[in-house]
């Protein structure tokens, strides 16, 4: 069976830290190893860092820019000269490349989700290896994917991928950071169930060109080894070692994959969907949505929080304050307010008019393992 692998390399792998030019010796690596992969029959999608680092230094910018706008122009020169080198170094092997830049509104609107799962899906059955970036040149802050962390594990989440490889600036994962921490230890395997316990001292900082760090990684391991697919931080600059990897060697840190639901939909919601507000549950609610596949009444909400309206999306909270799931609402903020903790055979009378019984129905209900 064929199977789907998508590599994520960032900024810090895909240029020098002193001036933010491409390394061009470790892309060209990095080429020629996802050539040799396609070859050998897996499905492969790049997705890439480095817009806006190579923006700045074709501008002769010393700086990334922090205002939103000039990051957003950066990043559309950097974008097309990004493009041409990868274009070139894969033509040179015969390998044909499609760009695609996605927004995170792309993937919160259920059709443009499903088109873009065919896009992929199309692309990888003609043996194109898609280059996925951020449209930084016109996502909004509040929308934006944040890095490309996130958006590599969205992606593997989008195509089912089997594979995730983190390519980053340091070989695995440490208990701390090994650059300040000199006795940190390093983790080789990560399964299900010591991911909820792990225990690592992590900052959220990465290179001076690049947005992501350790903690960015962890979020993206999470949200790709809960949707079924395995992943590995590794050394950005040896991308050879995706080969050996996949052969078998303990190289990296490696997280196992968790059991995935096959409903597309129940995936979409998981990881497509921002959530927008949270509803915090009592007691009961928190069991019958955990163990008895009961949709969310009003009855069971004891606060909310957020202005969202209906059809957006919330995170359902216990009573700890530990998020149990995230679902489709069929109330506003406002509405909530009025009607939380009270039966749903009183919602018109309270509200003036017919609702839904359910406020969010089980079937647009992902809850968390």
């Amino acid at each position: 069976m064929t199977q789907t692998i998508v590599i994520k390399i960032g900024t810090s792998s895909l240029t020098r830290p002193q001036t933010g030019n491409l390394a061009l010796s470790t892309i060209a690596s990095l080429v020629e190893t996802l050539t040799n992969l396609r070859q050998k029959g897996y499905q492969v999608i790049l997705v890439s860092s480095g817009a806006v680092g190579v923006g700045c230094a074709r501008l002769n910018l010393t700086q990334r820019p922090k205002n939103i706008n000039l990051k957003q122009a950066i990043a559309a020169v950097g974008q097309g000269r990004l493009i041409r080198v990868y274009d070139d170094l894969f033509n040179n092997l015969g390998q044909p490349i499609a760009q695609i830049l996605l927004t995170r509104r792309d993937l919160m609107e259920r059709s443009c989700y499903v088109n873009a799962s065919n896009t992929f899906n199309a692309l990888l059955e003609l043996g194109v290896i898609p280059i996925v970036n951020e449209n930084d040149t016109v996502a909004t802050e509040e929308l934006k994917f944040g890095d490309n962390d996130t958006l590599s594990a969205l992606v593997a989440s989008l195509v089912e991928a089997d594979w995730l490889f983190l390519l980053t600036d340091v070989d695995k994962l440490y208990s701390a950071d090994p650059r300040v921490v000199p006795s940190a230890t390093p983790i080789d395997l990560v399964d299900s169930e010591e991911f909820a316990n792990l225990q690592v001292d992590v900052t959220n900082s990465g290179s001076g060109w690049g947005t992501g760090g350790m903690i960015t990684k962890l979020r993206a391991a999470k949200i790709a080894s809960s949707a079924g697919v395995t992943t590995v931080i590794t050394n950005g600059k040896n991308p050879e070692n995706i080969s050996k990897i996949l052969s078998g060697e303990a190289i990296g840190t490696k997280f196992e994959a968790q059991p995935k639901t096959e409903n597309a939909r129940k995936r979409w919601i998981a990881n497509g969907l921002v959530a927008m507000g949270k509803i915090y549950l009592d007691d009961g609610a928190v069991k019958a949505l955990s163990t008895q596949g009961k949709s969310l009444l009003a009855a069971g909400i004891t606060k909310i929080e957020g202005e969202f309206s209906n059809s957006e999306a919330v995170d359902l909270v216990d009573f700890q304050g530990q998020e149990i799931g995230k679902g489709i609402v069929n109330y506003s903020y406002d509405e909530l307010l009025k009607i939380k903790g009270q039966k749903s055979s009183d919602i018109i009378n309270i509200l003036g008019y017919y609702g839904a019984e359910t406020v969010i129905h089980r079937d647009n209900l992902v809850i968390f393992d």
